[in-house]
């Protein structure tokens, strides 16, 4: 990690079986892992085969409900759950106000611009056209994800300090919709709208000779035949405000401009 400082306890925000905490183990100074997240089974899944190295708490609670003190926290993370949050500046908010002065949050989530190839309709060969084509109109098939520049406007919005974000994509390339669709629904990542519409129906899906072949696969010459899928994933951080943090300058506090900077003035 880049931050030099070392963080006895951090709570894990939305941590499923664990395997944020498991990548935690290596990094030196953690002694304490607290795991949160809405679903029971899934928080001691694999409880029983828990053979750590620092200790773990596991807490069930809804992100949007935290059960977390306030002010007593030094490090918070969460890895790809916010994108499943419904009041996410709300969320945000909660986060902050979990931390001690000067604590950290440190998340990444998946970004608006993730399996756009399955979504994207001016694609000549995506799902979304196929349906139109075939069922005469669009059905939501997954939930709304946030943009770069929104989450960035969210952390601020929130409170936060010193806020940063970056994007970063990772694109993965499966031999067939079918293994697609599988790894979907083993990540946790398929449709839970409760508003969604009826499955894809065989008109429109993999059964049918607009299938894997048809719908967006592609030919590469080192990957051959494959269908893409592209994760991205926006990273951001951002601290809880203390007397002891770097502040900005004041607007209009400088001795000099730029332009004459640029017109090579002597200082």
């Amino acid at each position: 990690m880049d931050i030099k400082r070392k963080y006895p306890v951090v709570v894990d925000l939305g941590s499923g079986a664990g395997a944020l905490m498991r990548e935690l183990e290596s990094y030196e100074g953690i002694q304490k892992v607290i795991m949160t997240d809405s679903s029971k089974p899934m928080l001691w899944r694999d409880a029983e085969d828990d053979n750590s190295s620092i200790n773990i708490e596991r807490i069930e609670m809804d992100e949007e409900c935290s059960k977390l003190a306030p002010d007593a926290h030094d490090c918070i993370m969460s890895c790809l759950t916010l994108h499943w949050i419904n009041d996410l500046p709300g969320t945000l908010v909660q986060i902050k106000n979990a931390l001690k002065p000067d604590g950290v949050f440190i998340g990444a989530m998946f970004g608006g611009d993730t399996l756009f190839e399955l979504r994207s309709i001016t694609l000549p060969n995506s799902l979304q056209l196929a349906e139109q084509e075939r069922q005469g109109g669009l059905s939501t098939r997954v939930s709304p994800m946030t943009d770069c520049r929104s989450m960035s406007s969210l952390i601020n919005r929130a409170g936060f300090a010193i806020p940063t974000v970056d994007i970063d994509e990772v694109t993965v390339h499966y031999p067939s919709m079918f293994e697609l669709i599988d790894d979907l629904r083993w990540m946790g990542e398929s449709n839970a709208l409760l508003n969604r519409s009826v499955p894809i129906s065989p008109d429109t899906d993999c059964n049918n000779d607009i299938s894997d072949q048809a719908l967006y696969q592609t030919n590469d010459k080192e990957k051959g035949s494959s269908i893409p899928a592209t994760f991205q994933v926006i990273y951001f951080i951002g601290w809880k405000p203390d007397a002891s943090q770097h502040k900005p300058i004041e607007r209009g506090s400088a001795e000099r401009s730029l332009k004459e900077l640029g017109s090579g003035s002597p200082f």
